[in-house]
């Protein structure tokens, strides 16, 4: 068998550089798929207080806040704890929930009332209010001035 010369082929150097690339853009396109698939089973849990309204009078023992909420994440979230200035408060549902104390993605106006019972709310002062899920994750804040006199 005869070997013809004139026959070109690619050098061993330009041949490993072309597998080297192939492999790096294989590799990061496997990458990014892997992290889009990732993020959506992950999910997130936000839940937004669009309005607060203190109810009752400052000082008396039936002192409530309503507060107005949105779940802005992608996941399903209950709320467990709700705290004001740090203290765990009492709450309840208001309205039309499908589930005690669950928002799903997209609910909107949902209505939960806050019964302060470690203490009143005073005209004027600002109250941080916090929302955790029933895993005891942050899923919500806003801080608000409770009316003057």
């Amino acid at each position: 068998m005869k070997i013809l010369k004139s026959k070109k082929a690619l050098s061993p150097v330009v041949a490993s550089i072309i597998l080297i690339a192939v492999t790096v853009a294989v590799s990061i396109a496997v990458a990014a798929w892997m992290g889009a698939l990732t993020i959506g089973f992950m999910g997130s849990s936000s839940i937004t207080i669009t309005n607060v309204e203190f109810t009752g009078k400052s000082g008396e023992a039936n002192n409530t806040i309503v507060l107005t909420l949105k779940n802005t994440g992608t996941k399903q979230v209950t709320i467990g704890i709700v705290k004001v200035n740090n203290v765990v408060e009492s709450f309840s549902d208001t309205g039309n929930w499908t589930v005690a104390h669950t928002l799903a993605p997209g609910d909107v106006n949902k209505k939960m009332t806050v019964t302060m019972v470690t203490g009143y709310w005073s005209n004027g002062n600002p109250y941080k209010i916090d929302l955790f899920d029933s895993s005891g994750n942050a899923v919500g804040s806003t801080q608000q001035n409770a009316p003057g006199t």
